[in-house]
Order: C-alpha cells, then structure tokens, then sequence
C-alpha cells in the first residue's frame, strides 16, 4: 500500500451532493466528511448521497466517525454500497480500531492527546497508509482553548504534536498529512505554513476551501531552479565516493536524499492545478470570491 494523492485534499461535507464534482475538479482528492463537517441528524442522508453520486475511488478519501460509535457502523455499511477504498478515521487511539479497517487503506487522524501518544502503533499497521493531525481536537481534549496565538502560530503542544505525528510516520514509513488551516482569507499565512510542511517531510496538507488549493499545490511543486539544482548534485555525485565538495558546500548522503525527495515531489505534483479552464482564483482571492 502507498499514499499517492497528491498534496490538496480539500475536505466537502458528505451532505452535500452539489459540492462533490466541484471539490473533485478543484483538488488532489477529496475528503467526503461525514464527520464533524455535518450535523448529527443529516448523517443518515449523507451516507445516501454517498452511495448515490460516486466520485472516482481513486482520488476519493471517506471520513467516517470515530470507532466504538454507532455512526462508525453505519458508516462501514454505507461503505459496502461503494467502490470507496481510502478511509480516514478521525480521533484514532489505538491500533486495534484499525481492525475494521482491514479492506480500506486508512488515513489514521492522531487528534487527541491518546491518539499522537499512539502515533508509533497506529502508523505500524500495515492497513494505514498515512498519518494527520488536527490541533484543534487535540487541544480540546486537554481541556484548552486555542492551539494557535493570535498572530497564527502554533502552541508549543501543537508544534509537538505536528512533529510527533510526523516522525512516527516516517519512521514506518508512511506518509504524513498536515493539518488544516482555518484562517481562509489568509493565504500568505497558509503559504508559510505549507512551505514548512514541505520542507519538513509532509506529504499533503488538507484544506477546508477550494481557495486554499492552488497555494497548497504550488508549495509542494518545486521550482524550477530547484529541480535543476537537485538534478546538478546528483550528476556531481556520479563516481564520487563519499562526502564530496559541490560549489563550496559538502555534500553527504543526507544532501543527496534530500535531492532526490525534491525530484520526486517534481513528478508528483503536475505542473498546472486541476482547475476548470477559467475558475481558478488568483493568489489573493477572498474566500467568497470562488464558487465552491
């Protein structure tokens, strides 16, 4: 199993059917959320909608509620009437939960102060195919009332989690989601916070609004001069044995990984977002300026 989306995964409420192609042509994937996107009474048609518009399995990701509640069973069942195989499961706290998950690859959401304790387990399970985080969630399960500061950054405990969920990740060697941004007219904020994603390991980033999607895809995507720099370290490499010297600079095995990481996000991510021709917003736009 392996997690090859593409770095936008914009979330769509499972009740709302009009929304579903729209989310699909704007993003990577898309996140069909049955969860805490809808009202508890609206689950019901929400899992009828998403038997009755598919969307292609293979860029589609299903959040269904936390195991051990009903909804979580009822969810599953919707599930049977899909062709549905990616299952994100929000507020996971132990590897056992991802027992009836075994037929769907899962992305594990490490959202309370149990769950990121649990990342290393839940990230071991051969069905999890990456892990995310959520701040929010995991700040209200300790009682408190803000992950961020009032100029956007993160708390100390959610910089950790971010970093925990990261590491425990990569060391069984799945990918890493990052979390949402909730602030949507700033997109400068977003674009900062996503080239740290990129530049520390993530290999998405979800997001709540089609806005968000063009600053997300262009983080991840390499610039040309960085691809071209990449593909130079690479060649000097050729024949060399060992630390070698590159314009000034030492080049060991860690530099030469992070250079191939780069030409891979190179090929990931295309080079034009998947927007229908004449949609997509400028860099600037206000949230009320597309039509989600």
């Amino acid at each position: 199993m392996s997690f090859d989306l593409g770095p936008a995964l914009l979330f769509c409420p499972a009740d709302r059917s009009d929304r579903y192609r729209k989310a699909a042509e704007r993003a990577d994937a898309v996140i069909l959320d049955l969860e805490d996107a809808l009202l508890p009474g609206n689950r019901a048609r929400a899992r009828g909608l998403l038997v009755s518009h598919p969307l292609d399995p293979e860029r589609t990701i299903v959040r269904v509620n936390p195991a051990g509640t009903p909804d979580f069973e009822r969810d599953l069942a919707a599930l049977d009437d899909t062709l549905y195989r990616y299952v994100m499961l929000p507020k996971a706290v132990s590897a056992a939960h991802l027992a009836a998950l075994a037929r769907f690859e899962v992305i594990a959401l490490c959202e309370t102060a149990a769950g990121v304790l649990a990342a290393p387990a839940i990230a071991a399970e051969p069905n999890v195919v990456a892990l995310m985080w959520g701040a929010d969630d995991l700040v209200a399960s300790l009682g408190g009332s803000s992950s961020r500061f009032p100029d956007g950054r993160y708390r100390a405990i959610a910089r950790y989690a971010r970093s925990a969920v990261l590491l425990a990740a990569g060391a069984n060697d799945k990918a890493a989601v990052d979390g949402v941004f909730l602030a949507i007219p700033d997109l400068e904020g977003l674009e900062e916070e996503v080239v740290d994603a990129v530049a520390s390991g993530f290999r998405a980033t979800a997001c709540i609004h089609p806005s968000q999607v063009p600053v997300i895809r262009a983080a991840y995507r390499p610039a040309p001069a960085e691809v071209a720099a990449a593909w130079q370290i690479l060649e000097a490499a050729a024949g060399e044995e060992g630390v070698f010297a590159y314009q000034g600079r030492m080049i060991d095995a860690p530099l030469l990984r992070h250079a191939e990481a780069v030409l891979r996000r190179a090929e990931a991510v295309p080079p034009e977002p998947r927007w229908p021709t004449g949609s997509a917003p400028t860099h600037s736009a206000p949230p009320d300026a597309v039509d989600y």
